[in-house]
C-alpha cells in the first residue's frame, strides 16, 4: 500500500509493511514493468498524475517507487471506520466526487507545500476500456497552485493473474509558462493528459 511523507514511527512501519507486501503480491501474481523510476524527484513536492484502470492503480503505481505517496480517495471508503482509520493512516484523504471539495484541495496543496508526493487520478473514475478519457481540472489546479513537478504515469494492463503490468514513470512536464500567464486549470490538465497519452502510445508503438 501507500503512505504519506510525515508520519509518526507507527505509520511508517505500517507503510514499509504494506509496500512490502504489495511488492510481494505484484511479483507473485504478475509480470510487472517499472519504467522511469528515475524520473522521480528525489527531494521536493511531487504531482503523479496517472491514468486509472482499476482499485489496485493507487497500489502498484506506490509500491513500486522509493518516496512515499499520498492519494486521495472516494468519500465513500471512509464511511467505515475502521476502514478510514486504516486509509488514513496509509496516505489516503477522502474527496467528494462531482463537486469542488475545497477541503480535499486545501489538503492536497498542504502535502505538496510541505514538499510530500501527491498521486492523482485525473479521470476520476475507471476507464472500462482502457482508452485514457478527459482529465477534470483538479490536476491543473493542483500544478498551477504549487511548485510541484509534475510527473505523468501510465499504467497498462488489466491486472489479470499472472498476466503483464507496465508502470511508466515520464518525464516532469514543464508547466513554468502556464503558471507564468496564469493559465487556467481545464488547461493545465489537458496539457497533463496529453503527456500520460503520448507515455502510452510511445510504449505501445515500442512494443510492436
Amino acid at each position: 500500500m501507500c503512505a504519506g511523507q510525515g508520519k509518526d514511527s507507527s505509520d511508517m512501519s505500517l507503510y514499509g509493511i504494506g509496500k512490502a507486501l504489495s511488492r510481494m503480491y505484484f511479483s507473485l501474481s504478475m509480470r510487472v514493468r517499472v519504467i522511469g523510476r528515475e524520473n522521480i524527484p528525489e527531494t521536493g513536492p511531487v504531482l503523479l498524475c496517472s491514468n486509472h484502470i482499476s482499485n489496485l492503480d493507487p497500489v502498484l503505481v506506490g509500491s513500486h517507487m522509493k518516496r512515499s505517496l499520498n492519494f486521495m480517495a472516494k468519500e465513500e471508503l471512509f464511511e467505515n471506520k475502521t476502514a478510514g482509520a486504516l486509509l488514513k493512516r496509509l496516505g489516503a484523504f477522502p474527496v467528494k466526487r462531482g463537486s469542488s471539495d475545497r477541503r480535499a484541495l486545501k489538503k492536497g496543496l498542504g502535502l505538496l507545500d510541505d514538499g510530500h508526493v501527491l498521486c492523482l487520478f485525473p479521470e476520476g473514475t475507471r476507464s472500462k476500456t482502457g482508452e485514457i478519457k478527459s482529465g477534470l481540472a483538479g490536476s491543473g489546479f493542483f500544478a498551477l497552485r504549487s511548485k510541484a513537478s509534475i510527473v505523468p504515469v501510465v499504467v497498462i494492463g488489466s491486472y489479470k493473474l499472472f498476466g503483464r503490468m507496465t508502470v511508466i514513470y515520464g518525464p516532469p512536464v514543464d508547466m513554468d509558462s502556464m503558471r507564468a500567464r496564469k493559465a487556467d486549470a481545464a488547461e493545465a490538465t489537458e496539457m497533463i493528459m496529453e503527456h500520460i497519452r503520448g507515455l502510452k502510445k510511445e510504449h505501445m508503438e515500442q512494443s510492436r
